[in-house]
């Protein structure tokens, strides 16, 4: 919770009155019956004196020592408080489609890169050839498809001439049928010798594919954070894709991913105000706002949080990926208003705490005033509170008037106090 600057204190020492009496034993009848009656005054005398002064003696004025506050103007803020870490609105990571060994690398930390620049090369020479024996084999089909397309010709020519011929008796049947089997058997060889022409291609295509992507490329405009590749390495793409580079698109807007309680969760809501300070720059305040309130639960050892990111703009590249962040989301505030201390409402004198105190705020609540130099309650109506102050919606009270917030303690025989204590506040 947020908390405020504390209002100044005050000792204030009254007296107060505790009614005791405790009674003496009156000397038996008997006793007294066998003495003279002038003895028997004096010592019926003596023994009210005792009492009388005995009732004196506890009865005395004794010092209670009570603490003030000031009632004062200002600010009430209502706040979630909780860490998170510094990271980049979208992130990119540049991987690797197929295996091999690193080249060249063009790309380190820190460097600048484009949309299509070359960061890293794998070694080509196993793909290419690859591609190279692709591209023979659709030279071949496509060979193997003209040759064909010629018998297809003949096969035809062949057919016709002998179908002519079998008009005029010069052919028998069984040739013709013949000439009609080869002539359709090339045509579907052309069909075929197409359609292998389509496989190669694609083969051929493929393996230029698997070729360019011995390329390691930026697809976007950024930073690279991170490099995880040396020359001469190997990369193994074959179960799970590596992860080369890692480049962060715009590094003057980030963001903050806070881990937030379910018990807070609720008070969190888009467009929130919050801030947030680093390590790095301990007396800067960095402002931004709630972005969005992520419904994924985050659970570790049965303790759930949620991912409430906060958008902050890093214009001149102060916050740097991974960095620890305070952060302050604010839920409600107040400026202005008229604020007594939190402990005020839970104070209440003794002999009246458990029958007349107030356990915690709430809008009807009561605070305690020193008149005449004993504690006198005010009742007032409670707003919005933040763990140090509570706002006054109203009441008989003003800027500067001075409210109990504490006890000291209640002297003894001797004037000490047995209760001696200092003002505090539950945040």
């Amino acid at each position: 919770m947020g908390t405020a600057a504390a209002a100044p204190m005050t000792m204030v020492t009254t007296a107060e009155t505790e009614p005791t009496i405790e009674k003496t034993p009156a000397a038996g009848h008997k006793t007294l019956s066998r003495l003279r009656p002038g003895l028997r005054t004096i010592l019926v005398g003596l023994g009210v004196g005792a009492m009388a002064l005995y009732w004196v003696w506890h009865q005395r004025p004794v010092k209670s020592h009570y603490i003030t506050a000031e009632v004062t103007r200002g600010p009430v803020v209502r706040s979630i408080t909780t860490t998170g870490a510094v990271d980049p609105v979208i992130t990119v990571l540049v991987g690797a489609y197929v295996s091999g060994t690193i080249q060249a690398c063009y790309c380190d930390y820190n460097t600048e890169v484009k949309a299509g620049q070359l960061c890293a090369k794998i070694d080509p020479r196993p793909y290419q050839v690859i591609v190279d024996q692709d591209a023979a084999n659709l030279t071949t089909a496509k060979a193997q498809l003209h040759k064909d397309q010629a018998g297809l010709v003949y096969a035809k020519i062949n057919f016709e001439r002998d179908a002519g011929l079998h008009r005029h008796g010069v052919v028998s049947q069984d040739a013709v049928d013949s000439d009609k089997s080869a002539y359709d058997q090339a045509v579907a060889q052309v069909d075929v010798d197409a359609a292998t022409i389509v496989q190669r291609e694609a083969e051929l295509h493929a393996a230029q594919v698997n070729l360019d992507y011995t390329n390691i490329i930026s697809p976007v405009d950024g930073t690279v954070v991170s490099r995880n590749i040396t020359i001469g390495q190997t990369v193994a793409a074959s179960f799970q894709t590596p992860t080369l580079f890692l480049i962060a698109q715009d590094l003057t807007k980030m963001q903050v991913d806070t881990n937030v309680s379910e018990s807070d969760v609720g008070a969190a809501k888009l467009g929130e105000k919050a801030s947030f300070t680093v390590e790095a720059f301990p007396n800067r305040t960095f402002e931004g706002q709630v972005s969005q309130v992520r419904e994924a639960p985050i659970t570790v050892q049965n303790v759930v949080t949620y991912d409430v990111v906060v958008n902050v703009n890093n214009a001149d590249l102060a916050l740097l990926p991974g960095m620890t962040a305070n952060t302050r989301i604010v839920t409600a505030a107040r400026d202005n208003v008229l604020r007594v201390p939190v402990q005020a409402l839970r104070f209440s004198p003794q002999g009246l705490r458990h029958s007349d105190g107030n356990t915690k705020p709430g809008p009807r609540a009561s605070v305690w005033m020193l008149h005449a130099g004993r504690p006198e309650k005010i009742p007032i109506t409670t707003g919005l509170s933040d763990g140090s102050f509570a706002e006054v919606v109203s009441g008989d009270l003003k800027p500067g008037d001075q409210v109990v917030v504490d006890e000291a303690g209640r002297g003894g025989q001797d004037g000490s106090s047995p209760q001696a204590g200092r003002p505090h506040f539950h945040m």
